[in-house]
């Protein structure tokens, strides 16, 4: 009787177990794909208000400062969402915008005596 009794409780817990798991895996995965949406929703605002220089611009930002790169698209979608900008952006207003947004580098000098 008492073999039969852990027999079935450690069935019992394999299934919760498998269950855990399957529910773990189905929130992920819709994760991922919210996380996929919100990006697409992103680029495609992206692609509406800059022109393919000041994009290309932004791509190279991104591999070189992810962070930085974000930064600058969510202040874009931010500013097109609520209707400030007039006209696209092109790559001389991204310059524009990236050093207003960067912090000054100081000015480093090595006087040799």
């Amino acid at each position: 009787m008492s073999g039969e009794l852990d027999e079935i409780r450690r069935k019992r817990l394999e299934q919760m177990q498998q269950q855990q798991q399957s529910t773990a895996y189905q929130q992920a995965a819709q994760q991922q794909q919210q996380q996929q949406q919100v990006e697409e929703a992103k680029q495609t605002i992206l692609r509406q208000i800059l022109t393919q220089e000041a994009r290309e611009r932004l791509t190279t930002l991104r591999m070189a400062r992810p962070q930085l790169a974000e930064q600058v698209e969510m202040q874009l979608i931010s500013l097109a969402q609520s209707g400030r900008l007039q006209s696209k952006i092109d790559d001389a207003k991204l310059k524009a915008l990236l050093q207003q947004i960067q912090p000054k580098k100081k000015e480093m000098s090595i006087k040799h005596i």
